[in-house]
């Protein structure tokens, strides 16, 4: 309520001294005292209340859908990290084992018993496989910063992830059809949800809008000793705006030209929650494939670099036939360690498009 108090505190007499005494009305201080109180009628206040809770319902499925980006973000950057350190200790084994015969023929080259060539063309095969290695160890730095971002880790300490091999292995999408993941991710997916809650708070705008139109009830009590037409007045007052050119009609309008284009959000999401869910099924139906086709077995490769070394010392292969075994070793398990990334991101890929974690190998 509104309280106003008028009181007349200091009262200077123009009459003589004696005369108050005869007339004590000049003794009396003028008094004025009001309160009203205004009453938001057809429920404004419980609409206004309804819309922002669900203005809070709607940020709350926003902080969801980040924390969904943020979750498919972090395991994407352990994977990476944990094929990438797969790849660099093929590199780690072969530079070592390459700057050793590199130093040998330098030395057979300086006692004259090889050709130059040879030992340009192994230099130069040490200097590409260190280049390589340089960008790899450069991307490993890169996602090991994001990954204590995403873990709000403020030390300098180095992640080493540690996979379940078997379990990884064992991911199929034969346990979860394209529909159920379908149905899951319009169920689940916090965008979605967003965009639904949206129209609901639009629609209970709408609602606080209407209320709006309806005037408040004012009603007022007030008190006056002096300065009415009789003294002590005492009066109850009542007031109620009349709304003729000002029903809000413009912000009904606008209201209901929202609830319009929330749905209209509202229905395009949910075409993009199933395009997202095709998309993401088929990718990882597609890497899954491939990877079930692929021999992962690269034993072999590593029972034969020693005899490769030995082979090349005794001159038993030629220069071309070493370095194109280095060079197939290393193409060969870095493409598999790319096909195994690639295959968990697509899995992940599906666990962000439904909204829910279906695959996990750790």
């Amino acid at each position: 309520p509104t309280i106003t108090l008028d009181q007349n505190v200091l009262q200077q007499a123009i009459h003589r001294q004696d005369a108050v005494g005869n007339n004590p009305d000049l003794n009396r201080n003028q008094v004025a005292v009001q309160a009203q109180q205004l009453f938001a009628l057809a429920g404004r206040r419980r609409a206004a209340g309804r819309a922002q809770q669900q203005a809070a319902v709607v940020e709350q499925f926003n902080l969801e859908d980040l924390v969904r980006n943020l979750r498919f973000q972090l395991r994407t950057t352990f994977y990476d990290i944990y094929y990438r350190q797969l790849t660099l200790r093929v590199y780690n084994t072969e530079i070592p084992q390459l700057r050793r015969t590199v130093d040998l023929y330098q030395s057979q080259y300086d006692k004259g018993n090889i050709a130059l060539k040879e030992v340009i063309r192994l230099k130069a095969f040490l200097f590409t496989l260190e280049s390589e290695r340089l960008v790899l160890v450069t991307d490993q730095a890169n996602s090991q910063a994001d990954l204590h971002i995403l873990l709000r880790d403020s030390t300098r300490s180095a992640y080493q992830p540690a996979v379940n091999i078997a379990r990884v292995r064992e991911l199929s999408l034969a346990p979860y059809p394209e529909q159920q993941l379908t149905d899951t991710a319009v169920v689940r997916r916090a965008d979605l949800l967003s965009r639904r809650a949206e129209v609901q708070r639009q629609e209970l705008n709408l609602r606080l809008q209407r209320a709006v139109a309806t005037p408040d009830l004012a009603v007022g009590y007030s008190y006056d000793r002096l300065g009415s037409y009789f003294d002590n007045y005492n009066s109850i007052t009542l007031g109620v705006a009349v709304p003729i050119f000002n029903r809000n009609q413009g912000n009904i309008a606008a209201a209901k030209a929202q609830i319009s284009n929330a749905q209209a959000q509202a229905q395009q999401q949910q075409l993009v929650v199933r395009r997202d869910v095709h998309e993401a099924y088929q990718v990882a139906l597609r890497q899954d494939e491939l990877y079930q086709h692929t021999s992962r077995d690269t034993t072999p490769f590593s029972r034969l670099i020693d005899n490769i070394e030995q082979s090349y010392t005794k001159r038993l292969i030629t220069i071309v036939e070493y370095l194109d075994f280095y060079e197939a070793y290393k193409n060969n398990v870095i493409q598999l360690n790319t096909l195994r990334a690639n295959r968990m991101r697509a899995f992940e890929g599906i666990n962000l498009a439904t909204g829910r974690t279906f695959y996990r190998a750790e």
